[in-house]
């Protein structure tokens, strides 16, 4: 019973932090200077009032965020005004997958690199090893990903070809984008490992493991590795939603097609409905990651269920 009120609280309290992310996003696009129908030629007034009334930016705003927001409800994110033909579901459908693939695939990159990385530097406090590890952790933190990415494209696509460094369809350039995205957060991963990892093995319980004979490489995976990752996955919610969302520079620099350039035009455009739906796609992934979080952490850490 503690645990279906923990799962429905935290349900719930996504469900109202994305109502309000998406009233908010609808208000401040009506608000912000232009519309969608502002050309670079004059447009005139009447064909202007003919396109409202088309859309139904004739009617009152309050009567415009109701009709959305039951459209949206049913799955119906409206049109593109600057994508003509195109729906904004179709739109996302098409360009989506791709910035899910480059997020997940970037996400394990940074995984299978930064935790090991984490948990040896911890386990080797103060040498050499350790130093020069987070010393190369702290260079990837400072190098943004349109630093690292013209790097490898240069590096291993230019030079070495192992990988395409430009479209889509047929290529690979899509792991050179991944790989920029797992390398950069695969920093933040190695120094937050390593910082709870040194937590747990200052604990009691692991210099008593210790002062009983277990053996180091016993005591880090079996005993400290539980609590130690526990910071991680907290981290991970966040940090996929970030990946996704941020990976439009990647999609830029090597040419993909994914949502996040969509956004930036939709932006630069004033496609309302277009911002809308990406909004609302990305608002929906961090709130269900952070969901799914929050439940990983319920279950390392009983003690949260009942702070609940």
């Amino acid at each position: 019973m503690q645990t279906f009120r923990y799962v429905m609280s935290r349900f719930l309290q996504a469900l109202f932090a994305l109502f309000c992310v998406v009233s908010l996003t609808f208000f401040l696009c009506r608000l912000a200077p232009g519309s969608p129908f502002t050309e670079e030629k004059a447009v005139p007034e009447h064909l202007i009032a003919v396109m409202k009334e088309k859309y139904g930016f004739d009617k009152p705003l309050i009567a415009q965020y109701g009709i959305y927001m039951m459209n949206a409800i049913r799955g119906d994110l409206g049109p593109s005004f600057k994508n003509n033909g195109f729906s904004v579901n179709e739109i996302i459908a098409q360009s989506w997958p791709i910035s899910m693939l480059l997020g997940f695939v970037g996400l394990a990159i940074a995984l299978v690199i930064g935790v090991p990385v984490g948990m040896f530097a911890a386990s080797k406090r103060n040498t050499i090893g350790d130093y020069g590890l987070m010393a190369l952790a702290m260079i990837g933190i400072c190098l943004p990903t349109f630093v690292i990415a013209p790097l490898l494209g240069e590096t291993l696509g230019t030079r070495l070809g192992w990988f395409d460094v430009a479209t889509w369809e047929g290529s690979n350039a899509w792991l050179l984008g991944a790989l920029t995205l797992g390398l950069y957060y695969s920093a933040y991963i190695a120094r937050l490992t390593r910082g709870s990892m040194l937590d747990v093995l200052n604990q009691d319980f692991i210099r008593t493991a210790l002062s009983k004979g277990v053996s180091p490489m016993k005591i880090l995976f079996k005993h400290a590795f539980r609590g130690g990752i526990s910071p991680v996955v907290s981290y991970l919610g966040p940090a996929l939603a970030s990946l996704i969302g941020g990976s439009f520079v990647v999609e830029t620099i090597f040419g993909l097609p994914g949502l996040g350039q969509h956004f930036i035009k939709a932006a630069t455009n004033r496609d309302y409905w277009l911002i809308n739906g990406t909004v609302i796609v990305y608002s929906t992934l961090i709130l269900t990651l952070n969901f799914v979080v929050d439940l990983a952490q319920a279950w390392l850490d009983p003690r949260r269920r009942s702070n609940a």
